[in-house]
């Protein structure tokens, strides 16, 4: 659809505005968002309104509106055959210090725990590999239809919702050239594809992101969040990770009954060790930060990594209502990596949503790293 010469320039004036600081209403927030999801302004405006916008700093108030525009306009959704609630485990991405995928194998590790997993996630933006890059060499197929996705949760308690599939029109589109942090980064992640979902462990980019993702979320009907942002004691407050760290502290906002709370957690609070950066961080490429993954659900629980997912799992049993106590949490989650659960989710994901080919690929990935370990 084509804009005339005046919304061109009203586009372009919002922009502007927004070079100036200047906030948006909602509403404003919405209708803008709403040309850039159906492309109604041309590519250099929509890049130049979303880096803009994400410059000045988008209020809460904005954010809700970008969240109002990608439901309203982008959003497919699911909605599994069973009584109980879901639980989302998903990070915005764009963090300074790039760490091996950690919410894909917490959300298995979850599930083998007990929590029905709805997990979103997409490609790369910033990093090495995002979650669907990841999914994908496992074995996962993109031309599986939101359907299978539901029939896994249903049968298997865990399923893998891509952005690039739910969000069909205009992020979708988008993430495939956009190389920059925009506030899709922030409102994708919250995005609400599984009608049951009521929980979410959604880790963030920057410290000051996390109380604007709970209070939207809050805002959008959710009853439980935790919103990590990790940090490392080798660098400063501006270099940390979208996930629990095992590396140093992580500020963590939760939202709980109702109310909000902000506090801070060590790998004590786990009862774990800490570890270095360089223990988690993200190897070369994808094919070599899945086999890292893989080498994890195969049963190897005493590492760097095995903790990480572990500390991220007991979080969404936290936030779930499964086992309160961090620790102990962190506890089951171990236990589910050593006796193979947490990998049978995987396993079963793959052969609903990735069919007899997708199960030949991850059956090929398991049996090539356990040569190489033998």
């Amino acid at each position: 659809m084509l804009c005339t010469e005046e919304e061109l320039r009203q586009f372009g004036r919002l922009t502007t505005s927004l070079i100036d600081s200047a906030d948006m209403s909602r509403e404003q927030t919405k209708d803008a968002y709403r040309q850039i999801i159906l492309n109604e302004q041309p590519e250099l405006q929509q890049g130049a309104f979303l880096a803009a916008h994400l410059a000045k700093g988008p209020t809460t108030k904005e954010l809700c509106g970008v969240w109002d525009a990608l439901y309203e306009y982008d959003t497919a959704t699911i909605s599994p055959n069973f009584p109980e609630d879901c639980c989302d485990i998903v990070g915005t991405g764009s963090d300074a210090l790039k760490t091996i995928n950690v919410s894909t194998p917490a959300g298995f590790i979850a599930a083998a725990c007990g929590v029905k997993i709805a997990k979103k996630g997409a490609r790369l933006v910033t990093g090495v590999s995002g979650a669907t890059d990841i999914m994908e060499i496992m074995g996962f197929s993109m031309e599986s239809p939101l359907e299978k996705a539901q029939l896994s949760l249903e049968k298997h308690g865990i399923c893998y919702l891509p952005g690039e599939i739910f969000l069909q029109s205009g992020w979708a589109r988008l993430i495939l050239s956009m190389r920059f942090t925009s506030t899709f980064n922030i409102i994708g992640p919250l995005t609400k594809p599984c009608a049951k979902t009521t929980s979410i462990v959604i880790g963030a980019y920057a410290e000051n992101i996390c109380p604007q993702i709970v209070s939207i979320l809050k805002d959008t009907g959710m009853k439980a969040v935790m919103s990590p942002y990790g940090m490392s004691d080798k660098h400063d407050d501006h270099l940390g990770i979208d996930e629990v760290s095992v590396c140093g502290t992580t500020k963590m906002v939760e939202l709980a009954d109702g109310n909000i709370e902000t506090y801070n957690l060590t790998p004590a609070d786990f009862d774990i060790k800490q570890y270095v950066y360089e223990d988690i961080a993200s190897r070369e490429n994808a094919q070599e930060n899945v086999k890292a993954i893989l080498q994890v659900l195969q049963g190897e629980v005493e590492t760097p990594l095995a903790d990480l997912f572990a500390v991220n799992a007991a979080c969404a049993l936290r936030v779930h209502g499964v086992e309160e106590d961090l620790k102990k949490g962190t506890m089951l989650a171990k236990e589910a990596i050593a006796n193979g659960t947490a990998l049978e989710k995987l396993r079963n994901l793959i052969a609903c949503q990735g069919g007899e080919s997708g199960t030949s690929t991850l059956n090929a990935l398991l049996v090539g790293l356990k040569k190489k370990t033998n």
